[in-house]
């Protein structure tokens, strides 16, 4: 994953976006009473289908891949806890919104963890550290 400002800003706005964005839509989507884990299983998969374009739109400004995984996953995990809880007890649109939003907040988190976990913690260069030969 890039480490350049824009990027990381870009990827925390895209996940946070797309997850409030995800969350509201799986709101409105989902009646109240219905069985909670049919609800889990469309919800995930309607949450990663309305993740594709979100990934298509903010990828061509941060990066295919660096968008792509981390907002599928925001996109499951959004769709699914709206879901069930939209299931549960009406929920409101801005209530919907917020949740997504700390959805996507966890995932793109959880995914720099994980990447730092897999490829190892590296520093960062500092500004005028770099020897130019």
């Amino acid at each position: 994953m890039d480490q350049r400002l824009f990027f990381v800003l870009g990827d925390l706005g895209a996940n946070i976006a797309g997850g409030a964005l995800i969350g509201w839509l799986i709101c409105l989507l989902t009646p109240t009473g219905w069985n909670m884990l049919l609800v889990m299983v469309l919800a995930m998969l309607l949450g990663m289908l309305f993740a594709i374009p979100l990934s298509l739109l903010f990828g061509s400004f941060f990066g295919a891949m660096e968008v792509m995984v981390p907002l599928m996953l925001t996109g499951m995990v959004a769709g699914m806890v709206v879901g069930m809880h939209a299931a549960m007890t009406p929920v409101a649109a801005s209530l919907a919104l917020l949740e997504g939003a700390v959805c996507g907040l966890a995932c793109i988190v959880m995914v720099w963890v994980m990447n730092n976990q897999i490829r190892g913690s590296r520093a960062l260069p500092m500004p005028g550290s770099l020897k130019h030969d």
